[in-house]
């Protein structure tokens, strides 16, 4: 007689207790459910306050406000002793933003006779309308002595305001726009003379210490030289060495230390290959600060493990037999490497070249240490001309103190995000479209 029969009670408690076990494997698996997906709402409610942030103070950046005047090209304040036939130079100096506030006044119907309501209306907008009356009038001189339209940039104040990113209740002792220039903006609202207008400037304009006029044509040139730099150099020397430790080099220790190496790199923090192009670039070979080559130097070193990496993945996935019948029809290993290989490995390649260029394209602390934070107005010609890049320029935005640069530096972010999405797509596309399913 078995227990079962000498005992029946043990009988019944042996289905008992597989069920309890089975409850408790069916409550954690639940339990571990939820954890997953409570880990996945949390991430997702973080990168929506994030983009909200970005977007809600970012978005009104690519609108600015201009008034449009009829200015006078009055030829007593452009010319006064009539020497811009024998000396060009005076259509540069002469005393622009004088123009744009008598037209402003005769507009607004204010005296010429009142200073301070005159200084009052020449915050009214930017500087920079210097600049942008200087080039009509040096572009066609015959315009001297005519009325011209012209939209023209508001004060980042007024702008602010127009947006209402200013609280208006408030008294005027606490806020930088008066009573008097809020009614003047409205006077021109009402008149159709101010209006919000796309800012074109913010992708046309160099470094300015107006944020009005600030832009983001020179990193966003510099990023692009740089993005050349990393492409041509990380991506041919990425894949050599690939293939080489991939098809060619036999196993030893020599190239485990090499694998180690090159996998701890693309873990090192990227300010220690600022260090390095610092020591290297700069004070070694004594190239130029600021410049985009030496930028593209940089991010060349630290972008170079993550294709490494991602093209010896690549090259791993083609299947053996690829090899074996290549060879087995006579081809040499080079063709066999060249002609069937690489080809078939080419989407992941690809792929991890397009995202390590996304990566070097968001870095900012290795061009902080190669000098890449300089102030520069002038659009970058060649790599080796002064520049800085789009995520230092968000950088430097950031530490400005006026109010207007925050929805600079959230619509910097927002261009920013948007290349980086563009890339990390156009790698998700390309590997769909050339991936092959062994």
């Amino acid at each position: 007689m078995t227990d079962i029969a000498l005992n029946p009670a043990a009988a019944t408690a042996r289905p008992a207790r597989r069920d309890i076990g089975l409850k408790r494997r069916y409550a954690a698996e639940r339990r571990f459910k939820l954890y997953g997906i409570s880990a996945i709402a949390i991430g997702i409610f973080f990168l929506i306050a994030l983009l909200f942030s970005v977007f809600s103070n970012g978005y009104t950046a690519f609108w600015q406000t201009e008034v449009n005047l009829a200015i006078n090209l009055d030829p007593k304040i452009i010319d006064p002793d009539n020497k811009r036939a024998t000396d060009p130079n005076v259509l540069l100096t002469a005393n622009y933003p004088v123009l744009a506030r008598n037209a402003l006044a005769e507009k607004l119907g204010v005296s010429m006779s009142d200073k301070p309501g005159l200084r009052e209306l020449g915050k009214l907008f930017s500087d920079g309308v210097r600049t942008q009356l200087r080039e009509i009038v040096v572009a066609n001189p015959n315009l001297i002595g005519t009325t011209q339209n012209v939209w023209v940039l508001t004060g980042a104040d007024i702008d602010s305001a127009f947006k209402g990113q200013i609280d208006l209740s408030v008294d005027q002792s606490r806020r930088k726009v008066s009573d008097k220039q809020v009614a003047w903006m409205n006077q021109l609202k009402a008149d159709g003379a101010i209006a919000q207008r796309f800012n074109t400037g913010l992708f046309t304009y160099g470094a300015s210490s107006r944020p009005e006029t600030s832009g983001l044509s020179v990193g966003l040139i510099g990023s692009l030289y740089m993005m050349l730099v990393v492409l041509g150099l990380s991506l041919p020397i990425g894949v050599a060495a690939s293939i080489y430790l991939e098809e060619y080099a036999k196993k030893s220790r020599l190239t485990d230390i090499i694998e180690v190496n090159i996998n701890n790199l693309a873990a090192v923090p990227s300010i220690v290959f600022g260090l390095l192009g610092l020591a290297v670039f700069i004070n070694f070979l004594h190239m130029p600060r600021s410049a985009s080559l030496v930028g593209g130097l940089v991010l060349t070193l630290m972008t170079l493990p993550t294709i490494i990496i991602a093209t010896r993945a690549a090259l791993r996935a083609v299947p053996p037999s690829i090899r074996a019948a290549a060879l087995g029809i006579g081809a040499s290993k080079t063709q066999m490497v060249f002609h069937h290989v690489l080809p078939l490995a080419a989407p992941g390649i690809l792929t991890g070249t397009i995202i390590g260029l996304a990566h070097a394209l968001g870095e900012t602390a290795p061009l902080l240490l190669i000098g890449m934070v300089a102030f520069v107005a002038n659009n970058p010609v060649t790599p080796l001309d002064p520049s800085t890049a789009l995520p230092v320029q968000i950088y430097m935005w950031a530490n400005e103190a006026e109010r207007a640069f925050v929805e600079r530096t959230s619509g910097a972010i927002i261009v920013l995000l948007l290349f980086l999405a563009i890339m990390n797509i156009t790698a998700i596309i390309l590997r769909r479209r050339f991936e092959r399913r062994w």
